[in-house]
């Protein structure tokens, strides 16, 4: 089996609140990670706040598309909005490679966040299609920034659910989410059950704006 620790981590929208968080965390778990932006010096710019957070100096920046090169897991953490055409055009760096989607499809009005209709089923399923030669799983739609972001929360209180279709690739996403402490990575079934856990992030954050909280997610029985 693959020692997740000898991977390489790249995180696309790793200057976003929920990818600099989990980057933050793996870099702080040994991990080498590639920050991924448009722009490279933006990347490079979030990369040097984290290895200062984390101190470690394992974590470099780059452009979207020498991150996804770069790395062997690479993490889409980017907007819905712009999401088809940014994984489109990265379909020849990431061949072969784990990709992991947490893009979470919602819109918001007056009433609060509700759930976008998807033609794929969902943004795993779009990124799927979009990537035929990829190995594409759905994993960390509901973890919190800001706990991520904040060190001295020293357990996270959560599980991931990761879908996928490929074994191997669903087992190292599960090992990638229980290096962040007190998470636990439990699989979820296959990438067409992707759009209810997308969807449950707009009912999470409903919970969390009633309740001021950062709620997650936990699996009983298992």
């Amino acid at each position: 089996m693959t020692d997740i620790r000898e991977l390489t981590v790249g995180v696309l929208g790793g200057t976003g609140a929920q990818g600099k968080g989990l980057a933050l965390r793996w870099a702080k778990a040994g991990v080498k990670v590639v920050i991924g932006s448009r722009s490279a010096e933006r990347a490079e710019a979030a990369a040097e706040e984290l290895r200062e957070l984390a101190g470690v100096g394992h974590v470099s920046g780059a452009d979207n598309r020498d991150c996804a090169a770069q790395s062997d897991i690479v993490l889409i953490a980017v907007p819905w909005d712009g999401h088809d055409a940014l994984v489109a055009s990265l379909r020849e760096p990431l061949a072969g490679k784990i990709v992991v989607n947490c893009v979470n499809p919602l819109g918001f009005d007056k009433q609060g966040p509700f759930v976008l209709d998807v033609p794929e089923g969902s943004a795993a399923q779009q990124a799927a299609s979009l990537l035929p030669e990829s190995r594409v799983t759905a994993a960390f739609h509901h973890v919190s920034a800001v706990l991520l972001a904040d060190l001295a929360v020293s357990e996270v209180d959560l599980d991931v659910l990761v879908l996928g279709d490929d074994r191997e690739a669903t087992d190292l996403v599960r090992e990638l989410a229980e290096l962040i402490p007190g998470v636990r990575g439990v699989f979820g079934g296959r990438l067409r059950n992707a759009h209810q856990v997308e969807a449950l992030t707009a009912n999470l954050i409903a919970v969390n704006r009633r309740y001021k909280t950062h709620a997650g997610i936990r699996i009983t029985g298992v």
